[in-house]
């Protein structure tokens, strides 16, 4: 009897205990934010994610009272900045944007990651912008079907750059070369958008696949040759341009940019994230520039990216395999 006693009584204790943190939580998640909240972007200043975040961040500080501070750690393909923000405090104050490697990609890319991409909570697919094949004016191809035929008939001429290694920069080069019919063009890596962009206009580089988003500026100069979007139909901001799919069928890369929290993070500040996102890309001044990016606004629930996250993932896994792609 004492045993049963005993048990009863240590039961009714773990539920108490249980509704106390539970209510805790509940009010937490009311009462949130009540201080500046940190959100981490994994890939230098200038590039798409770093301008979304940026753009996302503005809104979140204006409805909120408080601050929400960029801050940037880029390297080894985004895994630093995602390390960081995987041992932070699960309470909503550092929260994680980023480019889909980090999230999808890396875990097949790297033997041994110092976070598990899974057991992030997610928040909020904030837009999607497709990739584009874009070329130094130097290049003497002026639709894809000649590059196609310049880069077979010079084999390891031409070299292409991207965000960096495992990026999706790099593995739609990588999609491109493999349907295209096995071309051989050389990889180089950067780390980020901005200096493989760089590279591009000053001709370090021939080519690079990246997304429409801050590079569409280069193409409306004449600075970069636009040869095909990689969209499923060809989009409005560049008109004239091939979708890659009309080259090659079925070929898609679109990429998106979310954000995430740490790992145990509740489920109603990740609500009440979420639902803050959503009315910042609402709003006429954010949905303007998104449409100057190319960009699809989302704005999904947790729920709705955690199965993008289980789709894509499974997507460019089969990729990095079929192409051989390893980590640097």
């Amino acid at each position: 009897m004492k045993s049963r006693s005993f048990a009863g009584t240590f039961g009714i204790w773990i539920f108490a205990a249980a509704l106390i943190l539970g209510c805790s939580a509940a009010a937490g998640a009311q009462s949130y934010p009540d201080r500046p909240v940190r959100m981490l972007i994994a890939f230098p200043a200038g590039g798409t994610i770093d301008t979304l975040g940026r753009i996302i961040a503005q809104k979140l500080t204006e409805a909120w009272g408080q601050n929400v501070v960029i801050e940037n750690r880029p390297g080894a393909g985004g895994n630093i900045g995602a390390e960081f923000v995987y041992k932070a405090d699960p309470d909503g104050y550092t929260l994680f944007a980023t480019a889909p490697g980090p999230l999808v990609v890396n875990r097949n890319l790297f033997r041994k990651l110092a976070f598990d991409p899974s057991q992030f909570v997610p928040v909020s697919v904030m837009a999607a912008i497709p990739n584009v094949l874009l070329v130094n004016p130097g290049v003497p191809a002026r639709a894809v079907d000649e590059l196609i035929a310049y880069a077979t008939a010079n084999p390891g001429k031409l070299n292409y750059g991207s965000q960096g290694n495992g990026t999706t920069s790099h593995l739609t080069a990588e999609l491109f070369k493999s349907m295209a019919g096995g071309l051989k063009i050389t990889h180089i890596p950067y780390k980020g958008s901005a200096p493989g962009m760089a590279a591009l206009l000053a001709g370090e580089i021939d080519l690079m696949f990246d997304n429409l988003g801050v590079t569409l500026q280069h193409v409306k100069s004449g600075k970069l040759r636009a040869l095909a979007v990689c969209s499923e139909k060809r989009v409005a901001s560049l008109p004239d341009v091939p979708a890659m799919s009309e080259i090659l069928p079925g070929f898609s890369s679109v990429a998106w940019f979310g954000i995430v929290a740490p790992p145990k993070t509740p489920a109603q500040i990740a609500e009440r994230l979420s639902a803050a996102v959503a009315e910042a890309i609402r709003q006429p001044d954010v949905a303007k520039r998104l449409a100057a990016m190319s960009a699809e606004p989302i704005g999904g629930t947790p729920a709705e990216m955690a199965a993008l996250m289980r789709r894509d993932g499974e997507r460019w896994k089969s990729v990095i395999e079929s192409a051989g792609v390893k980590a640097d």
